[in-house]
């Protein structure tokens, strides 16, 4: 994990509360979300690859294309793009070609996706299209979904993650999983405040990548977004750990609890508000190590931006959802 600068990361934090986290459940967000799930099923039905394959590549690109992820009223419907040549063809003498015949005659990535004979880069279907028809060319199943991702990713990373995202949309059959929880019960005792970047001297020098929210010992622990726990198990810094991996491709870490909920491990798909752990004061040493500090909740966010993984800090969304909460709004 990379620390940034706290100037960069109140950057990154405008940016995800001006779009991902603030505005998300807008009748807006919903209407854009329901109008890309009715392009998704189109693209699967005219080309067989699975609609949450097509929506998982979608979110992927939308997450990590500076373009298709402004928050605007105007961003692109669709995240999945082609550059100009390579859409019409490397060696075609008319840039702004749509016939998708001359096209495929370059070898350019263009198709016509909603039949009315042209291919227009700018037309949210005709790039779904065209991009889903890349994945199907290497067959069906899971595997060669896989293997086309790497193909045009060549990212390890980016294929887990667009299976993570294939994999909740699947199990929510939505694309509006955008939603928000406050990680302790409103009802519970607890106290924070911002404790992002401070220096931590066991184990060596280095800066505090979270929020530690105090509370008592064996207070629940919830899940904060839709996702999937990417990891569990004993860190020596952060004893028993949970991470969870969200749509927007953030990060939830999870660290100094006493347990896990019941039937919580790896692979484990969550929802906002789900219980997923337990208030603790474990780690500092080696697997075991209790008490020796008070019990809280250490709660970090990482974000994936399609080349590295970063630390931001939570505090101000902690505040955002603990108001949200006490209002009703989740």
């Amino acid at each position: 994990m990379i620390y940034f600068s706290r100037i960069a990361s109140c950057v990154v934090l405008l940016f995800i509360l001006s779009s991902d986290f603030a505005s998300a459940k807008t009748l807006g967000e919903k209407a854009v979300s329901a109008e890309r799930k009715s392009l998704y099923l189109k693209t699967s039905a005219l080309t067989g690859v699975p609609w949450s394959v097509i929506a998982g590549c979608d979110q992927y690109a939308r997450n990590t294309v500076p373009s298709a992820r402004s928050g605007k009223a105007d961003s692109p419907l669709v995240g999945l793009n082609f550059g100009q040549k390579t859409w019409v063809g490397l060696l075609n003498p008319d840039e702004n070609d749509e016939d998708p015949k001359t096209i495929a005659l370059f070898g350019g990535a263009g198709k016509d996706g909603n039949g009315d004979g042209r291919a227009r880069l700018h037309d949210p279907e005709d790039r779904l299209f065209a991009f889903a028809e890349r994945i199907a060319e290497f067959g069906p199943g899971e595997q060669n979904y896989r293997i086309a991702i790497w193909n045009i990713y060549r990212r390890g990373k980016a294929v887990d993650l667009i299976e993570d995202y294939a994999r909740l949309f699947e199990a929510f059959n939505s694309t509006d999983l955008y939603g928000h929880a406050f990680p302790l019960p409103l009802r519970s005792n607890y106290d924070y405040k911002s404790t992002w970047g401070e220096r931590r001297g066991w184990g060596g020098l280095r800066h505090h990548e979270g929020t530690d929210l105090f509370a008592d010992y064996g207070t629940p622990v919830r899940a904060t977004a839709y996702g999937i726990v990417e990891m569990t198990g004993w860190n020596k810094y952060g004893g028993w750990r949970l991470g969870i991996r969200d749509i927007r491709g953030n990060y939830h870490y999870f660290a100094h609890l006493s347990s896990y909920a019941p039937h919580i491990h790896k692979g484990t798909i969550t929802k906002p508000g789900q219980e997923i752990g337990y208030v603790g004061s474990s780690g500092y040493g080696p697997p075991g190590t209790q008490g020796k500090f008070p019990p809280h909740l250490h709660y970090g966010i990482y974000r994936d931006n399609g080349r590295t993984e970063f630390s931001f800090d939570p505090y101000p969304v902690l505040r955002v959802w603990e108001r949200q909460a006490r209002a009703g709004k989740h």
